[in-house]
């Protein structure tokens, strides 16, 4: 039996509680794509772990763990995380795999990555506005993708033009010695200068401390995979990022560089469809993101900041402040206190500068989330964020006023634009539901009775107009702060 997880809005929903829980029951948990610009943090016996490209089904002391051959990995990060999970009490000997067709991030892709951001954070520059409305427009044309910087799409860029390393290459010295000087090399001729303090021999001396020690990680996957299937064995599939971040289905190009939905699990671990009994997606009870990019929620202002500092809302991975929306209409500051772009190439790019804005649930996002990963359920988190509010607005349809095909105003229910000026011009049109704000506490509810009326509502509304059973509801920050719903315990 199958269960896959996944971030059904643009990542940071909450995905390791969940898995937490149901990695309790997994023989084996596995990561599909994505490298270790993901992360969580999962709280077990007292003990606090920070979990990247490393699977947390580590937490489970009788559950191997796969590093699936969609991932790409950074090699001492591998053994950093490792390291510090086993410094913290963790026993992890015999259960972590890393599948030899999985390839690798060298720091050669790491400061690619960088420069490229660089290079598009000058471009933003050089265009800079006094109009905040500008500066977030162009954000659907160009600008900024706010990467983590941790080489993932340089890595997954080089394996798609097919000069990539995988694991297996590391252990045959001179081919993995000639290919890393050729990817030094191209690298060169682009950057020039800016490669001047990237020594591709150190790097090489790097991985040769590396190899013998991560021979007894690697492993065929393929064969792994299969037998576990065959025999039934009960899986879980971890997934990082979220849909709207996908490289297909997301919010591009400000997305990932991985396919972070159902389909990328399949392809990255040979699953069989026909195998997979749950697929569930995680929901914040409201919206955020971090990272550069359009979504179209409204600001909002005192409610935000509750947002932000009740939901604590900074990225494991990065530390960023998250945002929950990158459309703001004019009338949302005062001329003199509209932010401008930073001239001085050491201050803040355009991505960091626009993580303060908030938004409501939007459930145009949910509706193509569902229709891309076919959900069999959804784990609704942080319900009890909204502990602070006495009316909740949803985010239920865009309206574009003039559509370019058509000439006409068309409304967005179903459907989430592909072209992102698109988002620039929309309208985002909201149903407002009654809170529960001194009516009563969804914060440490432990059953589908103990939440307030008013929040009972707020998640009916959702799975009637997503469609999808939501079974399971964080109610808190801990492990237990989670309602499991009677048709999901089986």
């Amino acid at each position: 039996m199958i269960t896959i997880v996944l971030g059904a809005q643009w990542g940071d929903e909450g995905k390791g509680k969940l898995t937490d829980i149901l990695c309790a029951k997994a023989s084996l948990c596995a990561r599909a794509q994505g490298g270790n610009n993901a992360g969580h943090t999962i709280v077990a016996n007292g003990q606090t772990y920070d979990f990247h490209i490393l699977p947390s089904g580590l937490v489970n002391p009788k559950c191997l763990n796969l590093i699936g051959t969609g991932c790409v990995v950074h090699i001492p990060s591998f053994f950093k995380e490792l390291e510090d999970l086993q410094r913290k009490g963790l026993d992890t000997k015999g259960r972590i795999l890393l599948s030899d067709r999985a390839h690798v991030v060298f720091d050669l892709h790491l400061l690619i990555d960088s420069l490229q951001e660089s290079e598009l954070i000058e471009a933003a520059r050089k265009e800079q506005s006094s109009d905040r409305q500008a500066v977030v427009a162009k954000q659907s044309l160009g600008g900024p993708i706010g990467t983590t910087k941790k080489g993932i799409g340089p890595a997954y860029s080089a394996k798609h033009a097919r000069s990539g390393v995988r694991i297996h290459q590391i252990f045959n010295k001179e081919e993995l010695d000639k290919r890393l000087r050729v990817l030094a090399r191209a690298a060169q001729k682009s950057y020039g200068s800016a490669m001047k303090d990237y020594d591709v021999e150190a790097e090489i001396a790097r991985f040769d401390t590396h190899r013998e020690h991560l021979r007894s990680f690697a492993v065929n996957a393929a064969p792994l995979m299969a037998t576990a299937q065959d025999n039934d064995t009960t899986i879980l599939v971890e997934g990082a990022n979220a849909l709207m971040l996908d490289i297909d289905q997301g919010t591009y190009p400000f997305v990932t560089s991985s396919a972070t939905g159902t389909g990328g699990a399949v392809q990255g671990l040979a699953l069989s469809p026909f195998k997979i009994r749950n697929i569930i997606g995680v929901v914040k009870a409201y919206t955020t993101r971090v990272g550069g990019g359009p979504f179209p929620s409204e600001a909002l202002n005192d409610d935000g900041d509750t947002l932000q500092s009740k939901g604590h809302e900074y990225g494991v991975t990065t530390g960023r402040r998250r945002r929950c929306v990158s459309r703001i209409t004019s009338s949302d500051w005062s001329g003199q206190s509209i932010p401008r772009l930073p001239a001085t190439s050491d201050a803040l790019p355009v991505h960091e500068i626009l993580t303060d804005l908030q938004g409501w649930l939007d459930l145009v996002v949910l509706r193509h989330s569902h229709s891309s990963n076919h959900y069999t359920s959804l784990n609704l988190t942080k319900l009890d964020i909204l502990d602070h509010f006495e009316t909740i607005r949803v985010a239920i349809a865009y309206t574009d006023p003039l559509d370019m095909m058509s000439s006409a105003p068309v409304t967005y229910k179903a459907v989430f634009p592909a072209d992102l000026s698109v988002l620039d011009r929309c309208e985002v049109l909201y149903e407002e539901l009654p809170g529960w704000k001194g009516k009563g506490r969804v914060a440490g509810a432990k059953s589908w009775d103990d939440l307030p009326q008013q929040a009972r509502a707020y998640v009916e509304f959702i799975e009637q107009n997503v469609g999808v059973r939501i079974g399971y509801i964080g109610t808190g920050p801990n492990r237990e702060d989670m309602i499991v719903r009677s048709d999901m315990r089986s």
